[in-house]
C-alpha cells in the first residue's frame, strides 16, 4: 500500500506563506500525477493545482500567481508554496497521487490520498 504524509499547515495572517510538504511511502513502482486539493467548511473538495512526473503545472483560477506546485521525484515529495494568503485559503489541504504499485504480477494503479492539514488564513 501507499502512505501519503503531508505537513506544514497552521495558523497565518493575511498576506502571509506558508509551504506544505507531502511524501509518498510504501510499495511504489512509480508516481504519476500528483496533487493538491482544499476543503473548506461546508463546501465541496476542490483542485487547487497539479503536477505531472514531467513537471507540468495546473491552478485553479483562485491561486493563480500565488502558489507554485512543486515536486521532488527522487524523494516521492510534492510541495506546495502559498504567498499572499486570503482568507478564504483556509481550508484542509489534501495531498492526492496517482501511484503505480508494486504487486506479484505486473504494477497496478492506486490513487492515493493524504490524510489533510489545516491551514487557517486570519484577518
Amino acid at each position: 500500500q501507499v502512505q501519503l504524509v503531508e505537513s506544514g499547515g497552521g495558523l497565518v495572517q493575511f498576506g502571509g506563506s506558508l509551504r506544505l510538504s507531502c511524501v509518498a511511502s510504501g510499495s511504489i513502482f512509480s508516481i504519476n500525477d500528483m496533487a493538491w486539493y482544499r476543503q473548506a467548511p461546508g463546501k465541496q473538495r476542490e483542485l487547487v493545482a497539479d503536477i505531472t512526473s514531467g513537471g507540468s503545472t495546473n491552478y485553479a483560477d483562485s491561486v493563480k500567481g500565488r502558489f507554485t506546485i512543486s515536486r521532488n521525484n527522487a524523494k516521492n515529495t510534492v510541495y506546495l508554496q502559498m504567498n499572499s494568503l486570503k482568507p478564504e485559503d483556509t481550508g484542509v489541504y489534501y495531498c492526492k497521487a496517482d501511484v503505480l504499485v508494486f504487486t506479484s504480477m505486473i504494477p497496478q494503479p492506486l490513487v492515493s490520498w493524504g490524510q489533510g492539514t489545516q491551514v487557517t488564513v486570519s484577518s
